[in-house]
């Protein structure tokens, strides 16, 4: 797994390392607003962390691709995710502190995760799930050119894009 430069930020491999420091992030009561809950300690994140460090599911059938989003200043903003369940589609997830919202540095994140995807391991789609309500979500993943693939029971959406490889026959 690839340390991937996005501009002036950094996608570093994520490791259980980052817990202390992703966990102050992470414990933003914001960014719960329309699903999930905090961390519920350092520890506990670690231990997380740890186990995902394999980069695959315990049976083996899935990749497990975890960065987190370093600022030049060294400050860690968040983290983007991408799970591959076949060789071609990707379906990818972020977390961004409140504090780091409307600065564009999700779109940059997720932006270079996504190019890494698509010329390290072959993905030719991109799917991600989202609360239908999560209104800075959508403008995210629309602002990157994902559209509305559909509903995913009562209350969220599945969006997706194509990578302009698989529509231009690559680079």
């Amino acid at each position: 797994m690839n340390r991937v430069d996005a501009g002036t930020l950094v996608l570093e491999p994520q490791l259980s390392a980052h817990a202390a420091e992703l966990f102050d992030v992470l414990s933003d009561p914001a960014i719960y607003e329309f699903e999930n809950a905090p961390p519920v300690s350092a520890v506990w994140l670690a231990e997380r962390f740890a186990r995902l460090e394999s980069r695959a599911s315990p049976d083996g059938t899935e990749q497990w691709l975890n960065w987190v989003i370093r600022l030049p200043t060294g400050v860690l903003a968040g983290y983007v995710q991408a799970t591959i369940a076949n060789e071609s589609t990707a379906h990818i997830a972020y977390v961004l502190g409140s504090k780091f919202w409307r600065q564009r540095i999700g779109s940059a994140a997720v932006r270079a995760m996504l190019a890494e995807l698509a010329s390290a391991y072959g993905v030719q789609t991109f799917a991600a799930t989202l609360k239908e309500r999560n209104y800075r979500s959508l403008a995210l993943l629309r602002s990157l050119g994902f559209e509305t693939a559909g509903v995913n029971g009562s209350d969220e959406i599945v969006m997706y894009k194509r990578s302009a490889e698989a529509l231009f026959g690559g680079a």
